[in-house]
């Protein structure tokens, strides 16, 4: 038993690291390649910015304060719409799976919602919240809504009607049978649907701040756009790239620690 608890620490070590591998090689010859293209200078600056090029537009920004003020601005924005479209995403997609009237009533309409793009509602949002943080965080709430509301709802519509009845069976009252199978059997639908969320709300965040923002990322890149610089376009791509992966990265392992019996 000793001997297993010391070997542990140093198998899941070698399990993390294979399992890096893969990613970590991707990147390398990705970096690779675009080092090699900006040093054989095949495509202009201005279109395709070497790997230093990026760095240095990124670090100039950051020592000049925009890029630290902008982030915090666009994560406080991105936060809010998270929290607010999840939460209501969440809460009405446990009704509508388990309620058939406002399944029948809301259903068609969230459906048809669906594919409606977060920029397309930039306008509808600024007439009705102005230029403000109100506009911005519907764009995003909006997206990250749906796509919560989506999973949850499929989640609970399809829990297996062998674990209703085993609960039925053994006595359980409704409210029991809803906390306690009901929920955690649609809780894997649920995380998908909060780990698309996140995805969803830096999507949307570029959209609500291209129109009606003085700063942000999405600010940043459109004023990069009109000066023609393409290194900060590429600098802020990653940075939003690399906090999208981080951001869902931590809501996957969160997700993992509470809904621990889908492991199985």
């Amino acid at each position: 038993m000793a001997v297993n608890e010391t070997l542990s620490p140093a198998l899941r070590l070698l399990h993390l690291s294979a399992g890096l591998g893969g990613p970590v090689l991707a990147f390398a010859l990705v970096f690779v390649l675009w080092a090699v293209l900006g040093a054989a200078q095949l495509v202009p600056e201005a279109i395709f910015p070497a790997p230093w090029s990026v760095w240095a537009a990124g670090r100039e920004m950051w020592e000049g304060g925009t890029l630290a003020q902008d982030l915090g601005v666009s994560l406080g924005r991105a936060a809010t719409g998270f929290a607010f479209g999840a939460s209501l995403g969440i809460a009405l997609g446990l009704l509508t799976g388990r309620v058939a009237v406002l399944r029948w009533l809301l259903g068609p309409l969230l459906m048809l919602l669906r594919p409606i793009p977060a920029i397309a509602l930039v306008p509808l949002a600024i007439v009705w919240f102005g230029i403000g943080e109100g506009s911005k965080h519907f764009v995003i709430g909006y997206t990250v809504f749906l796509t919560v509301w989506f999973n949850t709802h499929h989640g609970v519509e399809y829990v297996p009607e062998t674990y209703l009845r085993a609960a039925r069976a053994l006595g359980a009252s409704r409210r029991r049978e809803f906390l306690a199978v009901i929920v955690p059997a649609a809780a894997p639908h649920i995380l998908a649907g909060l780990r698309l969320g996140v995805a969803l709300a830096f999507l949307s965040l570029v959209a609500a701040e291209l129109s009606g923002a003085s700063s942000g990322l999405g600010f940043r890149l459109q004023e990069a756009r009109q000066y023609l610089r393409t290194d900060r376009i590429f600098a802020l791509l990653i940075l939003l790239g690399g906090i999208g992966a981080l951001a869902d990265l931590i809501v996957g392992r969160i997700g993992r620690r509470i809904v621990h019996w889908q492991q199985g």
